[in-house]
């Protein structure tokens, strides 16, 4: 019996790419010398993509696939999936929430604990040899006892919150709609951010939250205000952002997330106030296992006709 071809898009762990090439004939896209080729020879017999949050699916590459049943991705992000187009032409996504919750929250927290003590730019001064002749670094801010907010309290941002309990500050949210949590909610991202001193980031990233960390809520974060990032880039206005931490209307961030990942605004590398890392949120051996073995899981289930494990349409 012929194996089911799938179209890989995204480079998994081995462990991964071990439990994919035992079940399926499995296409690695990216190394292909002549895509074109390819999609002519095969694509009418592609049933599975396989893909990452970040890579996603064009809808240009999606019309080439005419047999195309299911998008599994290896991430919890789907942004860059075209939804919509989905439910239209009638395939599934999957992602793969839950196994990277307690990875992401980590990343969360040791990103604030690297902008509010400048722990990143305090690094750099130390291997540039500047500290014998230069002396100390200025005072960073302290990280307890702050007034926490968290945008979006879904899986990862109940993971930041239960962390963000031992600090000893306070915590509120906003969200769709208030949930049964000790913290206290706010209607608007904007009101969070009022009376936050560090705002995370942890919502999806959706239409109507694509750059909704703009000018204004920076502003209402204000001169002492830490932001998070540990979402989508897309949910911040970068350029409002760069100027907010350039003329210290925000005292920082952490950023593990871009809009045009992997691009890099390249004002933020000049500014001291900033801790950046390349999306390593989930990025831990165990995560990215169990990330795969999820995804494998929801292949398995669609070529057998059974319920998917973790479907988003």
């Amino acid at each position: 019996m012929a194996m089911e071809k799938v179209l890989q898009l995204a480079k998994l762990v081995p462990a991964g790419e071990a439990a994919l090439r035992d079940r399926y004939e499995v296409f690695p896209f990216y190394e292909a010398p002549d895509r074109e080729e390819w999609v002519n020879a095969h694509g009418a017999a592609v049933r599975a993509v396989v893909t990452s949050g970040h890579d996603g699916l064009s809808n240009d590459l999606a019309d080439r696939l005419p047999a195309l049943g299911i998008i599994a991705i290896s991430g919890v992000g789907y942004d860059r999936i075209d939804l919509e187009r989905a439910r239209r032409k009638g395939y599934r996504v999957t992602n793969t929430p839950d196994v990277l919750t307690d990875d992401v929250a980590d990343a969360g927290i040791g990103m604030m604990i690297m902008a509010m003590r400048n722990f990143q730019a305090a690094g750099q001064y130390l291997r540039d040899g500047r500290w014998p002749n230069e002396g100390d670094l200025p005072l960073a801010s302290k990280v307890s006892g702050k007034r926490y907010g968290i945008y979006g309290l879904g899986r990862i941002g109940e993971a930041i919150a239960a962390r963000l309990n031992g600090f000893g500050g306070s915590i509120s949210y906003s969200s769709r709609a208030p949930k049964a949590v000790p913290y206290r909610y706010y209607a608007t991202v904007l009101a969070l951010a009022e009376a936050s001193d560090v705002l995370f980031v942890a919502a999806a990233a959706l239409p109507e939250t694509r750059g909704i960390i703009n000018q204004a809520v920076l502003d209402a974060l204000g001169p002492q205000g830490f932001l998070v990032n540990m979402s989508r880039g897309a949910l911040v206005d970068e350029p409002a952002l760069v100027s907010a931490l350039r003329d210290g209307r925000i005292a920082g961030a952490g950023l593990d997330v871009f809009a045009a990942e992997p691009h890099v605004p390249h004002e933020l590398f000049s500014l001291p106030n900033v801790a950046l890392t390349p999306h390593l949120g989930s990025a831990t051996m165990a995560a990215r296992e169990a990330m795969a073995q999820v995804m494998v899981s929801n292949l398995e289930a669609f070529f057998a006709n059974r319920p998917l494990p973790t479907p988003v349409v």
